[in-house]
């Protein structure tokens, strides 16, 4: 399989024995082509991840391709980088513009609301699209766990939200859940609700909270996800706010999801450039590759590459 960067005429510095590696979340953005509001507008002093001045700069094709090139990348997943929501469709267009002329993404994730009017024309609209293969769509959610916004507009309790939701399933389309760990056993309702609708979880379920009441909780609120069997998980973003990222602390997240959801619904994903503010992409990807070194190669292969292919319906 040749990697993106030999397709592109240019070098690839993995040795001969490494993983293939298909990347299931990263965002691409050009400030010229789009409006991004997140990075050239509000600042958000409580991003997830402290100051994120850093990658308030385009990030596009040829900055994936020199970040990785240590890497046996042999394919994408895109997902919707927050851009307008006046530009859904039009970020998805862009997304198909740069895979003909870099071969990448080779599948897309794009976004809709699920509450509003129009959700089903514009569900269709992206479903045209020969890459998109899924939504992200946030649900509103609270700001702690000792807060609940349960049955608000837009919430996953909301019949609006709900039946925007079970349109997924007609456009054949997955969907990126991307919420606070709170919030994990409600999403574990929906997909128990829609058993037919396959969910990946962005972030491993964002364990942010590292000390041992803190994970506890956290492994509580995952394992009634992982006991779904349309939930899948990327093993990504494990940076912690104003901290560094460590291999030891992470890799016993890596453990416990994988223990959870097991080799055969875990994927590897970097969350690149976002992930940049604590990690370069080769400590993610040869950190993750050590992480999972016991489990043999072809468990490696799995989670690197094959979930998802099969989950994102990649073809190579």
């Amino acid at each position: 399989m040749l990697t993106l960067h030999e397709r592109n005429g240019l070098d690839n510095h993995a040795p001969g024995d490494a993983l293939p590696l298909i990347d299931a979340h990263h965002h691409l953005w050009n400030l010229s082509e789009g409006r991004y509001p997140w990075l050239q507008e509000a600042y958000h002093e409580d991003f997830f991840l402290g100051d994120y001045h850093a990658i308030r700069r385009d990030f596009g094709p040829g900055d994936f391709l020199r970040v990785t090139s240590n890497q046996r990348v042999i394919g994408t997943v895109h997902v919707e980088a927050e851009r307008s929501r006046n530009e859904q469709i039009a970020e998805t267009q862009w997304l198909h513009r740069v895979h003909e002329r870099f071969g990448f993404p080779n599948a897309v994730v794009a976004h809709a609301w699920f509450d509003r009017d129009d959700t089903a024309h514009v569900l269709a609209r992206h479903a045209s699209f020969p890459l998109v293969r899924g939504i992200r769509s946030k649900p509103v959610t609270s700001a702690g766990p000792g807060e609940s916004v349960s049955g608000q507009r837009g919430t996953m309790q909301d019949p609006a939200w709900l039946d925007g939701f079970a349109l997924l399933e007609r456009f054949d389309l997955s969907w990126d859940l991307r919420v606070p760990p709170w919030h994990l056993p409600e999403a574990a309702e929906v997909a128990a609700a829609f058993p037919r609708i396959r969910i990946a979880l962005n972030h491993a379920g964002f364990a942010w909270d590292r000390s041992d009441a803190g994970l506890r909780r956290w492994r509580g609120w995952m394992e009634k996800l992982a006991a779904q069997p349309n939930v899948h998980v990327k093993l990504s973003e494990f940076g912690l706010k104003d901290e560094p990222w460590r291999y030891e602390s992470n890799r016993v997240i890596v453990e416990d999801v994988v223990a959870m959801f097991g080799v055969g619904r875990s994927m590897f994903a970097s969350n690149y450039p976002v992930a940049s503010l604590r990690a370069s992409y080769d400590t993610l990807a040869d950190g993750l590759a050590r992480m999972l070194a016991p489990l043999g190669r072809e468990a490696q292969e799995r989670v690197f590459y094959r979930n998802a292919l099969d989950f994102y319906r990649i073809r190579m």
